[in-house]
């Protein structure tokens, strides 16, 4: 089951969310973060799946501060205004909502709440797992990780990058490795949004195994 909610973060700012909910007692909570291209099917798709698996998930809607009701595509027009919201995203606000979101998603389940996060969502999946409180964080492919490779974690966390990524260099995860070698980090055979099933990106094999690894992180530390 699926339905949209407003949340408020402590700032005041109200927002979106999209809820899925598992069929019987959540075994535990995922808030899930958005691509630049807002919570669209996709992102709603793996917060369904994860719903499936037995999650209560929250996916919410990271650029309503910027622009309400965000939902795009991967190619032309949408593409181009995907890109236009990047140098006006402000990391520190969007935790203000990521936070609220997790606190949402903790009280609504009854259980451990944790993040996985997809590009920005990834970045931001990382940083979170810094300065928030989740249970357990997973990022894709996060571009600028390594701006925050000095952060301080404060809970466990799950990395996953394609080997064929243009627009992360190896060098941007090998400052995260050297900070924290604790972190599993695994590469794939794909490149940039592998995991996205909706365009050419997809890499089947690649966004399987990651999903598996995923499933058994967020089983062992919020089951």
């Amino acid at each position: 089951m699926s339905d949209y909610v407003k949340l408020q973060a402590s700032d005041g700012q109200q927002f979106n969310a999209y809820v899925a909910s598992p069929a019987g007692k959540p075994i535990g909570a995922l808030v899930v973060l958005q691509e630049i291209f807002g919570v669209n099917a996709h992102i709603r798709s793996v917060a369904d799946a994860y719903a499936t698996d037995g999650f209560l998930t929250v996916a919410p809607a990271l650029f309503d501060r910027i622009e309400p009701g965000v939902e795009l595509g991967y190619e032309g027009a949408d593409l181009q205004k995907a890109l236009s919201f990047t140098p006006r995203i402000n990391v520190e606000k969007s935790l203000l909502d990521v936070a609220a979101a997790l606190d949402y998603a903790a009280a609504s389940s009854g259980r451990k709440a944790g993040i996985i996060g997809y590009c920005f969502g990834g970045t931001l999946a990382w940083v979170a797992a810094a300065r928030l409180h989740p249970a357990a964080a997973v990022g894709y492919y996060g571009g600028r990780i390594g701006s925050y490779a000095s952060e301080t974690l404060v809970a466990p966390v799950m990395l996953h990058f394609g080997s064929k990524d243009a627009h992360i260099p190896a060098a941007e995860v090998e400052r995260v490795h050297l900070a924290h070698p604790e972190v599993e980090i695994h590469w794939y055979d794909a490149g940039h949004g592998f995991n996205r099933d909706a365009n050419a990106s997809y890499e089947p094999a690649s966004a399987r195994l990651a999903r598996e690894r995923s499933l058994a992180f967020f089983k062992k530390y919020l089951g």
